[in-house]
């Protein structure tokens, strides 16, 4: 089977490498506000928005992988019912009970709660994002139950917070990870140590980690799904609920995200490059609908090779507050919005990708 990678177009990265002038954030403001002032706003998040919660992008200013060595484990690697499958299993779950916490332990930042405030003032009624970590849920989740949540917030891609077996039983991922740690005392000894000396491996967007060349993924046990035992069934094939490359969305979920494009005036995209399909192709919709499209993001996107589009080469971070005060006016001022734009952390990482991991002692 031949999967690849999604990514922005050579064309497009070299056209951005010549140069595009700045606009200032006054500009963006203004514009920005201008475009969501009449409401009924569909918006798609990516991974930019979650820089600032300490969650590192994908992708620098340039468009290209942070990561020159970035290679993703594809669902039928993981998901293979061979002793390869096992293989891939295990460099997955060793990575992910190490790179879990950071994702679990992330809080909003400024951008998730400006978009919350606008969703809460129904100025953006629903929100689409490709980003698994949960952060949108948080930033809301005060004035918005599970319900309306999940009907205000589609995860494109999925979720970390949730592990699913091949044969459809699902488990907290809290829980898993204690499974994980139970299964590999020594790994877990490991990560202990690491968040008690601050030395955190450094974390992808999809919230597993880079270890050092040599580490031993064959002697890390992945636990056996509870639920296949009782039906006396071994099975170790288990995954997150999130979108792995080469896999496809379900029905459901894609459906409903052209349904929100349809059913709004406008789509706004923030911090995504919209290197993956699932999302450019969301843009290309709203474009045949003739639906103004208004592009907020760092660096060059796939929507720089579509006509009709507009982008602004900004931080979010930098005008979202700005503009949620003018678009509101004296809404801003109300308790729940008020608190909303004073709250928000801001930790942004590093752009480097070799910070070094310690081995654990032993193995």
């Amino acid at each position: 089977m031949r999967v690849s990678v999604p990514n922005i177009p050579d064309a497009v990265l070299r056209a951005a490498s010549s140069g595009k002038a700045a606009v200032s954030p006054a500009f963006a403001v203004d514009r920005i506000v201008r475009f969501l002032a009449r409401g009924n706003v569909a918006v798609i998040t990516g991974a930019g928005v979650s820089v600032d919660s300490g969650i590192r992008a994908y992708r620098g200013e340039k468009g290209s992988y942070l990561n020159p060595n970035y290679k993703p484990i594809f669902y039928h690697e993981l998901m293979e019912p061979t002793p390869r499958g096992v293989g891939f299993r295990q460099r997955y779950w060793l990575r992910s009970y190490l790179g879990y916490p950071s994702v679990r332990d992330a809080q909003p930042n400024p951008v998730h709660y400006a978009l919350a405030a606008l969703q809460y003032a129904s100025v953006t009624r629903h929100i689409i994002t490709q980003n698994v970590d949960g952060l949108h849920h948080k930033a809301i989740r005060d004035v918005w139950d599970g319900p309306k949540r999940a009907e205000g917030i589609l995860e494109l891609h999925g979720t970390l917070h949730s592990v699913r077996c091949s044969h459809g039983h699902k488990v907290g991922r809290q829980k898993f990870q204690d499974m994980l740690g139970g299964a590999n005392p020594q790994w877990r000894a490991f990560s202990e140590e690491l968040e008690h000396s601050h030395s955190k491996p450094r974390t992808n967007p999809d919230g597993d980690v880079v270890l050092p060349e040599g580490t031993r993924y064959d002697q890390f046990i992945v636990p056996e799904c509870t639920s296949c035992l009782v039906e006396n069934r071994h099975n170790t094939m288990q995954k997150p609920e999130v979108i792995f490359f080469g896999e496809s969305i379900a029905a459901e979920v894609k459906n409903k995200s052209f349904d929100i494009v349809d059913k709004s005036e406008r789509l706004f995209v923030v911090g995504t490059t919209l290197a993956t399909f699932s999302a450019f192709r969301l843009v290309k919709h709203a474009l045949e609908r003739r639906k103004p499209v208004l592009v907020l993001n760092v660096g060059p996107t796939r929507a720089h090779e579509l006509t009709g589009i507009e982008v602004l080469e900004l931080p979010a971070g930098t005008v979202l507050r700005d503009v949620v005060k003018q678009v509101l006016g004296n809404v801003a001022e109300s308790p729940t919005i008020a608190k909303m734009l004073e709250s928000g952390v801001v930790k942004t990482p590093p752009d480097d990708y070799d910070d070094p991991v310690p081995r654990p002692t032993s193995r």
